[in-house]
């Protein structure tokens, strides 16, 4: 018997491995509930945030742009977005909901996963970029805990992994 793995001999069920293949398995499942309901209700409270949607005021897209524009990494990107503050702030809001719903539901979790970082990288290097210490701004951090799902995509529980067991591929599925 290899190290590790133990049978019950009433049913022959691996419990050690059997666990930690499941462990693995699941283990970004956490993170992609996680991202993907805060990037939906990030996207929702956006829009449905009648101050959030407009050009000045307090509170408002295009005043949150005005106060980072000399503080940002990349000033020309803030200067962008204040050509149009509403639809910028359409632009992200719609974005995040559409990560968050293919997140969740796992349907072209990588590029979903793709977007997500793409916002948080452009919230980092300009909404988030002065924060001292860096630690403090979450931009950073949602980005990061992008990555591993641009690498790793949806293995379970989604509608990608749903897809790829349909075609037969075992390349894109993992199997219970």
């Amino acid at each position: 018997m290899a190290h590790g793995m133990r049978t019950d001999s009433h049913t022959g069920y691996r419990r050690r491995d059997d666990w930690q293949q499941s462990a693995t398995r699941y283990a970004l499942l956490p993170l992609r509930i996680f991202l993907g309901v805060t990037f939906i209700y990030a996207g929702l409270d956006k829009l449905t945030d009648s101050t959030f949607m407009r050009a000045d005021g307090v509170g408002s897209i295009g005043a949150t742009m005005e106060g980072v524009r000399d503080i940002s990494a990349i000033p020309a990107l803030v200067d962008l977005s204040l050509k149009n503050p509403v639809g910028f702030g359409y632009a992200i809001a719609l974005g995040e909901l559409v990560v968050g719903i293919g997140t969740l539901l796992g349907l072209f979790a990588r590029v979903a996963a793709l977007g997500g970082a793409l916002i948080s990288l452009s919230l980092w290097l300009t909404v988030s970029w002065a924060e001292e210490p860096y630690y403090y701004g979450n931009d950073l951090a949602y980005l990061m805990a992008w990555l591993p799902l641009v690498l790793a995509g949806a293995s379970v529980l989604s509608v990608d992994a749903m897809l790829a067991a349909r075609r037969g591929d075992p390349w894109d599925s993992v199997k219970p």
